[in-house]
């Protein structure tokens, strides 16, 4: 008989490291719909860094954390095999936050309908998370204008890849901060960004001053890190430093300190960090600015796979590691 299988949190990272020992896995049987509801069987399931986040026991932070012997929390996609509401029908592919397991039951709140053409692959690396998250950071608080310069750190990850290839499009000069010369050779060649900078070979200061001749006015930060300090210097006034994510951080005990407040008197610099829960709402308007660059060919993409629910806690240290090539995502 078929069974469903969780992952549940059952430890908080209080090292701030991720392991086997932070979940524990429940089978049981499938669960059946009630009236009004859906059963969706999930076939890609999304990791991202906000997860170390999510199951940590700060409160204070922009979403509630997972809760201990709760399901794990997380994005994913997957099928319609039944339903008793008449907004959904069998077959059906729907993306939506489902949680590290393979079945659910919903009443379909928070559940969209992926439209025709658009793959699970490119709907959790280009329109979930990773692109209202970048669409939302560059236009809202970045600003951008044709001709100016932009540096985004995590340049190959899910975020900062669009992030870049949006930039790009719009005539903005884009540099992308990365790890290895293989993410470096990615974003250069294949996406069209226009220098790249190898945080872990490169001398950092010499590397950027060649590749941002007339400075910095966009900086779109998902890492921290060493560099943080180099691309902050070399920030033109009135620039915008959206910070996103630092990635780099989060399993340190002690993090980076951040830049000297005085340069953004002198400049005039606007800095604003941001989580997308905030934004919800504006999710259609998000898509609908994303679309025609989609349309357009102007956004590529790709991902990491790994294979079967109990790879996701694997799939997880990779994204914290940098061992992975794309964005993380788990095939059920």
């Amino acid at each position: 008989m078929s069974s469903n299988k969780e992952i549940l949190l059952v430890s908080r990272p209080n090292d701030r490291k991720i392991g086997s020992h932070l979940f524990e896995t429940r089978e049981q049987s499938i669960p059946s719909p009630g009236e009004g509801e859906i059963l969706i069987k999930q076939t890609y399931m999304s990791l991202d860094p906000a997860m170390l986040g999510w199951m940590s026991e700060d409160r204070e932070s922009y979403i509630p954390p997972v809760e201990l012997g709760e399901v794990m929390r997380s994005s994913g996609v997957g099928e319609v095999i039944e339903s008793n509401n008449p907004d959904f029908s069998v077959g059906d592919k729907v993306m939506g936050m489902t949680g590290w397991r393979e079945y659910l039951v919903s009443n379909g709140e928070g559940f969209n309908k992926l439209q025709p053409g658009v793959t699970e692959e490119m709907a959790l690396c280009v329109f979930a998370l990773p692109g209202l998250t970048a669409t939302t950071g560059l236009y809202n608080f970045g600003e951008p204008k044709e001709g100016e310069t932009l540096v985004v750190t995590g340049a190959a990850g899910s975020v900062g890849s669009i992030v870049g290839q949006l930039a790009k499009a719009d005539g903005l000069r884009v540099i992308g901060v990365v790890g290895s010369d293989e993410k470096a050779d990615w974003i250069v060649n294949e996406l069209g960004f226009d220098g790249a900078v190898n945080y872990k070979t490169d001398d950092l200061e010499a590397k950027l001053t060649e590749l941002t001749p007339d400075k910095i006015d966009v900086f779109f930060e998902n890492t921290g890190g060493p560099i943080q300090q180099h691309i902050f210097n070399r920030m033109n006034t009135h620039g915008r430093i959206v910070v996103c994510g630092m990635i780099a951080d989060y399993q340190s005990e002690n993090p980076a300190p951040g830049p000297n407040w005085i340069p953004l008197i002198k400049k005039r610099i606007n800095v604003r960090g941001f989580a997308m829960p905030d934004h919800w709402g504006e999710v259609p308007q998000l898509i609908a600015k994303l679309s025609p660059y989609v349309q357009q060919g102007k956004i590529q993409y790709r991902s990491h796979m790994v294979e079967g629910i109990e790879s996701a806690v694997e799939g997880l240290q990779m994204l914290f590691s940098g061992d992975n090539k794309g964005k993380m995502i788990v095939k059920l």
